[in-house]
Protein backbone atom coordinates (compact mmCIF):
# COMPACT_ATOMS: atom_id res chain seq x y z
CA UNK A 1 0.00 0.00 0.00
CA UNK A 2 3.10 2.48 0.55
CA UNK A 3 3.76 1.86 -3.14
CA UNK A 4 0.62 3.92 -3.75
CA UNK A 5 1.25 7.12 -1.97
CA UNK A 6 1.76 10.48 -3.42
CA UNK A 7 3.68 12.03 -0.89
CA UNK A 8 6.81 13.14 -1.10
CA UNK A 9 8.33 12.85 2.42
CA UNK A 10 6.94 9.65 3.24
CA UNK A 11 6.02 6.39 1.93
CA UNK A 12 2.97 4.95 4.44
CA UNK A 13 0.63 2.19 4.17
CA UNK A 14 -1.84 0.79 6.15
CA UNK A 15 -4.06 -2.80 6.25
CA UNK A 16 -7.04 -3.43 8.50
CA UNK A 17 -6.98 -7.29 9.03
CA UNK A 18 -9.23 -9.51 11.08
CA UNK A 19 -9.29 -13.03 11.70
CA UNK A 20 -6.64 -13.53 9.19
CA UNK A 21 -8.27 -11.41 6.30
CA UNK A 22 -8.07 -8.06 5.10
CA UNK A 23 -10.85 -5.61 5.45
CA UNK A 24 -9.57 -2.14 4.59
CA UNK A 25 -6.52 -0.78 2.78
CA UNK A 26 -5.31 2.92 2.71
CA UNK A 27 -1.97 4.57 1.57
CA UNK A 28 -1.03 8.33 2.87
CA UNK A 29 -2.49 11.00 -0.32
CA UNK A 30 -4.59 13.79 -1.26
CA UNK A 31 -8.30 13.22 -0.60
CA UNK A 32 -10.10 11.15 -3.76
CA UNK A 33 -10.10 13.86 -6.58
CA UNK A 34 -8.17 16.48 -5.48
CA UNK A 35 -4.35 17.23 -7.00
CA UNK A 36 -2.01 15.80 -5.05
CA UNK A 37 1.57 16.73 -3.92
CA UNK A 38 3.07 14.77 -6.48
CA UNK A 39 1.69 17.47 -8.81
CA UNK A 40 1.49 20.20 -6.69
CA UNK A 41 4.47 19.98 -4.74
CA UNK A 42 4.83 19.63 -0.84
CA UNK A 43 3.12 22.62 1.25
CA UNK A 44 5.86 21.56 4.28
CA UNK A 45 8.50 21.09 2.40
CA UNK A 46 8.32 24.85 1.13
CA UNK A 47 7.29 25.88 4.66
CA UNK A 48 10.13 24.06 6.13
CA UNK A 49 8.01 22.32 8.81
CA UNK A 50 9.17 19.09 10.59
CA UNK A 51 7.24 15.97 10.55
CA UNK A 52 5.35 15.23 13.45
CA UNK A 53 4.14 18.92 13.67
CA UNK A 54 1.18 21.04 12.20
CA UNK A 55 -0.48 18.28 10.72
CA UNK A 56 -2.81 20.59 9.48
CA UNK A 57 -0.93 21.87 6.72
CA UNK A 58 -0.88 19.17 4.35
CA UNK A 59 -3.23 17.93 2.01
CA UNK A 60 -2.63 14.16 2.66
CA UNK A 61 -4.93 11.76 4.51
CA UNK A 62 -2.96 9.38 6.88
CA UNK A 63 -2.62 5.80 5.90
CA UNK A 64 -4.93 4.95 9.00
CA UNK A 65 -7.18 7.56 8.19
CA UNK A 66 -7.80 6.63 4.61
CA UNK A 67 -8.28 2.46 5.93
CA UNK A 68 -10.62 3.38 8.16
CA UNK A 69 -12.86 5.81 6.01
CA UNK A 70 -13.17 3.22 3.63
CA UNK A 71 -14.40 0.73 6.27
CA UNK A 72 -16.87 3.54 6.88
CA UNK A 73 -17.94 3.95 3.41
CA UNK A 74 -17.95 0.23 2.82
CA UNK A 75 -19.68 -0.74 5.79
CA UNK A 76 -16.91 -2.67 6.96
CA UNK A 77 -16.64 -2.95 10.51
CA UNK A 78 -13.10 -3.40 12.00
CA UNK A 79 -13.98 -3.25 15.85
CA UNK A 80 -11.68 -5.61 17.31
CA UNK A 81 -8.91 -5.58 14.25
CA UNK A 82 -5.44 -5.33 14.41
CA UNK A 83 -3.76 -2.29 11.56
CA UNK A 84 -0.63 -3.06 10.29
CA UNK A 85 1.32 0.43 9.33
CA UNK A 86 4.65 0.93 8.14
CA UNK A 87 5.05 3.87 10.62
CA UNK A 88 3.66 4.32 14.43
CA UNK A 89 0.82 6.74 14.57
CA UNK A 90 0.53 10.16 14.57
CA UNK A 91 -1.49 11.59 17.65
CA UNK A 92 -4.70 12.07 15.17
CA UNK A 93 -4.67 8.92 13.82
CA UNK A 94 -4.29 6.96 17.34
CA UNK A 95 -7.07 8.83 18.52
CA UNK A 96 -8.78 7.93 15.30
CA UNK A 97 -7.82 4.13 16.24
CA UNK A 98 -9.14 4.20 19.67
CA UNK A 99 -12.66 5.25 18.76
CA UNK A 100 -12.53 2.68 15.45
CA UNK A 101 -12.31 0.05 18.29
CA UNK A 102 -8.63 -1.61 16.71
CA UNK A 103 -7.61 -3.28 19.25
CA UNK A 104 -4.02 -4.10 17.76
CA UNK A 105 -1.49 -2.37 15.93
CA UNK A 106 1.74 -3.67 14.30
CA UNK A 107 4.17 -1.28 13.06
CA UNK A 108 8.25 -1.20 12.16
CA UNK A 109 9.03 2.85 10.65
CA UNK A 110 8.20 5.48 13.33
CA UNK A 111 6.70 8.92 13.15
CA UNK A 112 8.23 11.52 15.46
CA UNK A 113 4.98 11.24 18.04
CA UNK A 114 5.47 9.68 21.37
CA UNK A 115 2.22 10.81 22.28
CA UNK A 116 0.40 8.69 20.30
CA UNK A 117 1.84 5.61 21.49
CA UNK A 118 1.17 6.57 25.04
CA UNK A 119 -2.48 6.88 24.17
CA UNK A 120 -2.53 3.53 22.34
CA UNK A 121 -1.38 1.97 25.49
CA UNK A 122 -4.03 4.35 27.99
CA UNK A 123 -6.84 2.70 25.21
CA UNK A 124 -5.52 -0.59 25.82
CA UNK A 125 -4.43 -1.32 22.33
CA UNK A 126 -1.75 -3.57 21.76
CA UNK A 127 0.99 -2.20 20.07
CA UNK A 128 3.97 -4.46 18.59
CA UNK A 129 7.04 -2.98 16.64
CA UNK A 130 8.75 -5.07 13.98
CA UNK A 131 12.28 -4.84 12.38
CA UNK A 132 11.95 -2.94 9.39
CA UNK A 133 11.97 -5.67 6.64
CA UNK A 134 14.97 -6.00 4.09
CA UNK A 135 12.38 -4.30 1.20
CA UNK A 136 12.70 -0.80 -0.31
CA UNK A 137 9.77 1.34 -1.43
CA UNK A 138 10.78 2.68 -5.05
CA UNK A 139 9.77 6.73 -5.27
CA UNK A 140 6.71 7.60 -7.81
CA UNK A 141 9.35 9.98 -10.14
Amino acid sequence: MAERSTCRRHHVGAVIVRDKRILTTGYNGAPSGIKDCLELGCLRDEKGIVSGEKHEVCRAIHAEQNAVIQAGLHGISIQRATIYCTHTPCILCAKILVNAKINRMVACGTYPDQDALTLLKEAGIEFKRLETPGLTISTLD
